[in-house]
């Protein structure tokens, strides 16, 4: 499977680029961030790869500009009625962050906003995504990381993510946990943080 290229933009769109590798063009269906970052026609270019086999034998390949977004576009195909395309109108329709923290909250008004998401599929990221959460961090909304004007897709310390994967196995939603992040010092031990933690969510 192809899971990455680089090469020289020969054609491109809002939603395809065909890149020129080795002599041979590729036609990849790209995210709207990966329409953003490739360059003009005739620049170098890279793409990482979803490589998708669809029923008559093919293979459809799908862009993004970094292995974040495509792991994130691989989670959404998981979800039942979530094919390649919706999950690409996913990943336009809303930032990886912003999208993160709508399906952790269970903000089915906020997806529904989404263009090709109806309430079944929004109903149905917010349920099955809620634990597959981890690996794509919410940025922290309030203290440093919001005052310093950081970007929303700060990726939260290594020990808080150990924390976050504690506190959703003892099944706390990611949408409980967040507001949490940002008051918990990354220099503690993950024990005494989950601990703090804890005490933090009974109170609330």
């Amino acid at each position: 499977m192809i899971a990455h290229l680089r090469g020289r933009v020969l054609e491109k769109d809002a939603e395809t680029a065909v890149l020129d590798v080795g002599g041979v063009g590729y036609e990849v269906s790209i995210s709207a961030a990966a329409a953003r970052g490739l360059g003009a026609i005739g620049a170098d270019a890279r793409l990482f790869i979803h490589s998708h086999v669809v029923q008559d034998g093919g293979t459809s390949l799908y862009g993004f500009t970094d292995r974040e977004e495509r792991a994130l576009f691989q989670t959404l195909i998981g979800v039942q009625g979530v094919g390649p395309k919706v999950a690409l109108a996913i990943l336009s329709g809303l930032p990886p962050a912003e999208l993160t923290r709508a399906i952790a909250g269970a903000d089915v008004a906020r997806l529904m906003q989404i263009r090709g998401v109806g309430r079944k599929t929004a109903e149905r990221l917010a349920v099955e995504l809620r634990d597959k959460l981890v690996p794509f961090p919410v940025a922290p909304t309030s203290g440093v990381g919001a005052s310093s004007g950081a970007p929303a897709t700060s990726v939260l310390p290594e020990r808080l993510l150990e924390v976050q994967s504690a506190l959703v196995g003892l099944g706390y939603r990611p949408g409980e946990i967040e507001p949490l992040m940002a008051r918990l010092d990354p220099g503690v031990a993950v024990a005494d943080l989950v601990k703090q933690a804890l005490a933090a969510l009974r109170r609330i």
